[in-house]
């Protein structure tokens, strides 16, 4: 059997974090338990200080934030409105505030937060909604990645780039400036659907998806981005990602066309309280086909009317190599190609070392397992093991352009690398 390890082509492009980048979001203030006064909160303490400003000092100080922020941010005043908006409307009565005064409390509840501080890692990727732009013979794509920033908080960057197969792999660099969404909605709870629009966003590397629901608050992990293309030929890209209230995680699903608008819905059904699942690219037979690790440690397979709602379900690929003996996962959406599903996944072997493999399911039947690779295809390697979470290399979705495949991947917990390869070559390796 070909060696398993030399299937992969690395490319030397490698993307760090860059705390220079930052979005604004809501700054969040209140009382301890202890202190709290009914009819007092600190809010209104913060909107009376502003208030009682004079006229000189509410100049200086509205100049001096607005100056700063306008130097990485776009439609600073109107963002600024919209927080002021979002305080008032949480305070017991009316503000009597001309605009200045508005614009300056919005500052005081804002805060910038420098989204990807500590590590860009966990890529997925899909081809971008505009090819007009693409090389011949190549594809532009769109990259997800996990930034994660102050309090190991964890959010959703984007980035596009280029790939011509066996030639040329080329990011674009990323805009100056990061948009905050507009959101409506508060819960994704009991079926409610939030909306997510970031309009203002003039590149997709400008759409920045930070914690803002109550399930979210310490994070949106790992994006595993699909194009989906429905029976009818309609398309939509759809996301799961894993949200993290700093107890508990859940499965949610993020949609849209362009990346600039999205919406976020929860999962619902007994299978949907694990980690990691990832959605195939159409139906199967009719039905919405996905994959999880609902017992931590297998690969499940999972079908369902209803693309909110998963239940039930069975393993389908087991621990059984030395370097997946803790757990198995997938690393992504699974790929058709004309041999069946081509399924990236991880495992997870001694000294919680994360390695990459593969495996192929059939295409009718994707319970049925038909090859695997017995050792894998990508692992920590002596210069690229220490990270904010050493031995660790970790991908979240796969690109394929024909027979090629295009493989980004995180690198312990800290930043992301790519690799390329070909069906051919990996079904060689499997047995």
């Amino acid at each position: 059997m070909p060696d398993a390890t030399a299937v992969l082509d690395h490319y030397d492009i490698i993307l760090r974090p860059d705390p220079s980048r930052t979005v604004v979001r809501p700054f969040q203030l209140d009382y301890p338990d202890r202190f709290r006064v009914a009819g007092h909160s600190r809010a209104q303490a913060i909107v009376d200080r502003v208030l009682a400003l004079d006229d000189a000092a509410l100049a200086a100080e509205l100049a001096q934030i607005v100056n700063s922020l306008d130097e990485r941010h776009r439609d600073v005043d109107a963002m600024l409105r919209r927080r002021y908006d979002d305080v008032a409307a949480a305070l017991p009565a009316p503000i009597d505030a001309d605009d200045r005064q508005r614009r300056l409390i919005g500052a005081y509840f804002s805060a910038e937060f420098s989204y990807e501080a500590a590590a860009l890692f966990n890529p997925s990727a899909v081809l971008a909604p505009d090819q007009s732009r693409a090389p011949t013979g190549g594809v532009r794509f769109v990259l997800s990645l996990r930034g994660i920033g102050e309090g190991h908080v964890s959010s959703v960057a984007f980035r596009t780039g280029t790939w011509l197969p066996g030639e040329n792999l080329s990011i674009d660099p990323p805009s100056l400036v990061a948009v905050p969404p507009i959101i409506e909605g508060t819960s994704v709870d009991s079926g409610a659907v939030v909306h997510l629009h970031c309009g203002g966003a003039h590149d997709i590397s400008e759409t920045v998806l930070f914690p803002m629901l109550p399930s979210q608050r310490q994070g949106i992990e790992d994006v595993r981005l699909v194009l989906f293309t429905d029976d009818d030929g309609s398309t939509m890209y759809h996301a799961t990602y894993t949200a993290f209230n700093g107890a508990d995680a859940r499965p949610e699903l993020l949609s849209g066309k362009d990346f600039h608008s999205f919406q976020m819905r929860a999962l619902t059904g007994d299978a949907a309280g694990a980690k990691g699942m990832a959605l195939f690219p159409r139906r199967v037979n009719g039905q919405f086909v996905m994959l999880g690790r609902q017992d931590s440690e297998s690969i499940w397979l999972h079908r369902s009317d209803d693309i909110l709602h998963w239940a039930g379900g069975g393993k389908v690929v087991f621990p059984r190599y030395p370097w997946e003996f803790i757990q198995m996962g997938n690393c992504g959406s699974p790929i058709e190609v004309d041999e069946g599903w081509l399924v990236f996944t991880h495992g997870v072997g001694t000294v919680r070392n994360y390695c990459v493999g593969a495996c192929l399911l059939d295409k009718d039947d994707p319970s049925k397992l038909l090859a695997r690779t017995p050792v894998p295809i990508l692992q920590p390697s002596p210069d690229e093991r220490d990270g904010y979470v050493p031995n660790v290399v970790y991908s979240c979705g796969a690109l394929a352009l024909g027979r090629d495949i295009l493989l980004p991947y995180g690198v312990a917990d800290n930043f992301t690398g790519f690799a390329s390869t070909t069906v051919d070559r990996l079904l060689a390796v499997m047995e």
